[in-house]
């Protein structure tokens, strides 16, 4: 069985609503036909996302702590951000957030992962870059709020396989990179695609901001 996931477009929404404006996302109400009833769900309207997992000549990843204010926690995170700039593909948005959280820029590029991070309620899709042949990288950005404490950390790439497995590490984003990056190791790195692939996922989701 070849196992793809597909738009649902047989799904058509008949009125959708926004319950809350936020700062960087909004709330909204849809209501839809499906087998017959009508429907009506809540969820969180997301720009989507982009990271980078980003590998040194020792396959060592490197990591930042970042305070998340929703979990409580500061997590061991690869660099990631919004995409929240006009026109940006997600390549750029990438190498855009690898110079503002880690002074580094690539140039060696591939995809790794496309996900959904919580499709339960939430549009935002994340595309996971793998990022070699790193070097130090001036520029103008400062980093503000929680971002102004990061600190890079190198980690060689089985070692965080381990702490997501025995749960030390606990992000999504993380997780589900690190583990895909060792299974592309173990396979010679044969399962890396273009990175500038048509990013599907985040093109077809519901809402407007995503758009």
């Amino acid at each position: 069985m070849l196992l793809t996931d597909s738009r649902a477009d047989d799904v058509q929404v008949v009125s959708s609503e926004v319950l809350a404006r936020g700062h960087v996302w909004d709330v909204r109400r849809d209501r839809f036909e499906f087998g017959g009833d009508m429907l009506e769900r809540d969820y969180v309207d997301h720009t989507g996302a982009v990271s980078v997992l980003a590998l040194d000549d020792a396959d060592r990843v490197l990591l930042v702590r970042q305070y998340r204010h929703s979990t409580g926690f500061r997590l061991w995170e690869i660099p990631a951000g919004l995409m929240d700039v006009a026109g940006e593909s997600g390549l750029a948005g990438a190498q855009r957030e690898l110079e503002e959280e880690a002074d580094l820029r690539a140039e060696d590029w591939h995809l790794l992962l496309d996900i959904f991070l919580s499709p339960g309620g939430s549009t935002e899709a994340m595309r996971v870059f793998l990022a070699r042949d790193l070097s130090p990288v001036e520029h103008d950005f400062v980093r503000a709020g929680e971002e102004a404490e990061l600190k890079p950390e190198w980690v060689e790439l089985g070692e965080v396989v381990a702490a997501v497995l025995d749960g030390r590490v606990q992000n999504t984003v993380t997780a589900n990179a690190v583990l895909a990056a060792e299974a592309a190791r173990a396979r010679g790195w044969s399962t890396l695609r273009d990175p500038e692939l048509p990013w599907t996922g985040r093109a077809a989701v519901r809402g407007e901001r995503s758009h």
